[in-house]
This record gives C-alpha cells, structure tokens and sequence, in this order.
C-alpha cells in the first residue's frame, strides 16, 4: 500500500536524523548542544516507535511504549541537566 511505503520512508528519515543528532551529541561544543542533540534523539525515538506501530497494525501497543519513554526521557533529560548545571563547558 501507498501508506506503507509512506510511513516507511518517515521512519527511515527518522533513523538517519537520530544518528545524525549522535555526532551532536559527542561532538557539540557546548552542553547545551549535547543536551538538546539527546532531545532530539528521544523525540525521534517515540516518532519511530508510533511509525512501527503504524506498519505493524497495533498503534495502541506502542503508543503506550512512546508515552513510557517519553516520561522516562523528559526525567532522565532534567536530571542530566540539573546534574551538568555547575559544571560548565570545560568538563565535557
């Protein structure tokens, strides 16, 4: 079908922009750039898990899992956050 492959092209994109956000996230050259390529990252990740569960028929399953990860995301970003806040940019 026409929206398979539609949806299957999305998530190919997606795949490539997460592992692109990588390069950012070792290399940025500020925290904040590290900070933002891992939310950027995390956003790709429950657009990639809703796309496959868009191609595997069972959208209510993964929209569960996408919801679990996101709040698991947003935690872990804040505490990371909170954590480098006194740091600086000279220990990374």
């Amino acid at each position: 079908m026409l929206q398979d492959k539609f949806f299957t092209v999305l998530l190919v994109g997606l795949v490539v922009i997460a592992f692109s956000m990588l390069f950012r996230v070792f290399k940025g050259p500020t925290v904040y750039d590290r900070l933002n390529g891992l939310g950027v990252i995390g956003t790709d990740a429950i657009l990639i898990l809703i796309l496959w569960g868009f191609l595997q028929k069972r959208v209510e399953m993964y929209v569960d899992i996408a919801l679990s990860y996101a709040i698991l995301g947003f935690i872990s970003l804040v505490v990371l956050a909170k954590f480098l806040q006194g740091k600086g940019d000279a220990d990374l």
